[in-house]
């Protein structure tokens, strides 16, 4: 059986929630959800949230560019990935695309060809139709978009020749 939690007291939710948010970058929506869980009144969580804001605890737009940046470079994420787990973290979507619109083009390009690349020579014969098909679906699964998958498939199948 399950034991039931008692919902902590709002300055002890302020207290770990700033201890959180100065460790590592976090979104507004994600301490919504904690504070939620926690047992906190909607309205409360409003002002706790709020005065995270101001004292900048927590700034989504800022989250959002650490994270994108940490998905390009680390996870080897496309676009499209990113995109939908920064709006299952309840990031604003005009944000979300000023983050993604960052994005150095030449770094993201390189990623994908290098993930492509390393995926040909260990798992998929590129020169088969169905090498290529699977690996064009292996790159839209790491979120890069279609026609910048297709375009650097040819090319790698191009080079393979």
């Amino acid at each position: 059986m399950l034991k039931q939690r008692r919902p902590i007291t709002p300055e002890k939710a302020v207290e770990r929630l700033e201890s959180l948010c100065a460790r590592s970058e976090q979104a507004s929506g994600e301490l919504r959800r904690k504070l939620r869980q926690w047992g906190i009144a909607d309205s409360k969580a409003d002002e706790i949230i709020d005065s995270l804001i101001d004292r900048r605890f927590v700034d989504d737009e800022r989250f959002a560019g650490a994270f994108v940046r940490d998905k390009v470079r680390f996870a080897r994420w496309g676009r499209r990935k990113i995109r939908q787990a920064l709006y299952q973290k309840g990031i604003a979507s005009e944000i979300i695309s000023k983050a993604l619109a960052e994005i150095d083009e030449d770094e993201y390009e390189s990623v994908l060809a290098g993930i492509l690349a390393a995926k040909a020579r260990t798992a998929y014969d590129i020169t088969t139709y169905e090498g290529r098909t699977q690996l064009y679906r292996h790159g839209l699964s790491r979120g890069f978009e279609p026609d910048l998958v297709a375009r650097l498939l040819r090319a790698l199948h191009e080079k393979s020749k």
